[in-house]
């Protein structure tokens, strides 16, 4: 069957940079740098070819990430919920805003995250008519890892992650299992890998 044909502008991406960076000492580990460029910088370059419009989830520094945006004219949005509920949150802010029919997430330190994430998970969706695509890898051993905060979903499904924390849920996969959720393989680990630590951040700026 040949897959549905779709426009990058059909997309828009979102950076989840909205955490407390507790692993790493409280820190906003998205203005962190890696190689001379903040750790978003990073993710926004690999975003911006891949879909229409940009957009930064932060609830901290947000004047910082709005000058980090601007190369791609990304608007930053903060969580409407208190307390810095998670990464269903900032999607949740990312839903609203989209004027797209889809949005792409991805976490703000991921810096080596796929040139063809969009691709790989739209045509997945039209394939398999899922309103929610996320990623997986595969080790060298065989254990499969799931990268739920990759992932691509319909801006339709707003309303529902709204009222799913309104009720005080917060886990992210149990709110995908309530759609129609599908997983994309995807061979390269390192392109999913996340910058945990200041420990971490400092070997691979070294490397």
């Amino acid at each position: 069957m040949t897959a549905r044909p779709f426009a990058c502008a059909d997309i828009t991406g979102l950076v989840l940079a909205g955490g407390r960076g507790q692993r790493m000492g409280g820190v906003d580990k998205g203005l962190q740098p890696l190689h001379g460029q903040p750790l978003a910088a990073h993710v926004l370059a690999r975003l911006a070819p891949q879909t229409g419009t940009l957009l930064i989830s932060a609830n901290r520094n947000s004047q910082t990430y709005a000058a980090l945006g601007a190369p791609w004219h990304a608007r930053v949005l903060a969580d409407t919920l208190p307390d810095f509920p998670g990464p269903l949150a900032g999607l949740l802010a990312g839903l609203r805003e989209a004027r797209t029919d889809w949005l792409l997430s991805a976490p703000c330190d991921s810096p080596w995250l796929p040139a063809d994430l969009a691709a790989r998970c739209m045509e997945t969706a039209l394939a398999r008519d899922a309103s929610i695509v996320t990623a997986s890898t595969t080790d060298a051993a065989g254990e499969v890892s799931m990268h739920p905060v990759f992932a691509l979903i319909r801006t339709t499904l707003a309303d529902d992650l709204a009222a799913y924390l309104e009720a005080g849920e917060r886990k992210v996969r149990a709110w995908y299992a309530r759609h129609t959720a599908a997983v994309v393989p995807f061979h390269d680990e390192r392109a999913f890998y996340n910058i945990n630590s200041l420990q971490d951040l400092a070997a691979f700026d070294r490397a």
